[in-house]
């Protein structure tokens, strides 16, 4: 037991079982956590899998609903008021369009809307027949059909 041989033999054996016992311990302290990791990968991987099966779904429904909104807007766009609603609006841009790149243009066509905006407003007030009615009663097309059948026969 005097021996310096054997105390330093000793005091190394307990070091190193001091050691390993921590070394153990990390070990297991690792492996739990390694564990934990990966059950809180799971859990994130399979949430996410329910987020984007939602998704889909959802992506579904609306390309669903995308596509009978589609049909209907052009079911509604075959009505007769709808179609004369898109034929003003094609002639007010074609108008925007003639007006903004036409030189001699917008002279003369506001001139045109002026009379006719006057027309309407005479008959609307009473001091004249509707050009229309009174060419229905006289069998007669109005210039506006006339136009109409013009622009069927040109297109």
């Amino acid at each position: 037991m005097h021996n310096h041989f054997v105390w330093g033999a000793a005091l190394g054996i307990l070091i190193g079982l001091a050691g390993m016992i921590l070394l153990t311990l990390r070990l297991w302290e690792s492996r739990r956590e390694v564990k934990r990791l990966q059950r809180h990968l799971a859990d994130k991987l399979e949430l996410e899998a329910d987020a984007t099966n939602r998704l889909k779904t959802d992506l579904q429904q609306l390309k669903q609903q995308n596509e009978n909104l589609r049909i209907k807007v052009a079911s509604l766009g075959q009505l007769p008021d709808r179609k004369l609603q898109r034929d003003i609006e094609i002639y007010a841009r074609a108008e925007r369009y003639m007006v903004s790149r036409s030189p001699g243009f917008p002279a003369a066509w506001e001139e045109a809307k002026r009379n006719s905006i006057e027309e309407l407003q005479g008959e609307e007030n009473g001091h004249s027949l509707p050009r229309r009615v009174f060419n229905a009663l006289l069998n007669r097309p109005s210039k506006v059909d006339a136009a109409a059948e013009e622009r069927q026969s040109e297109g």
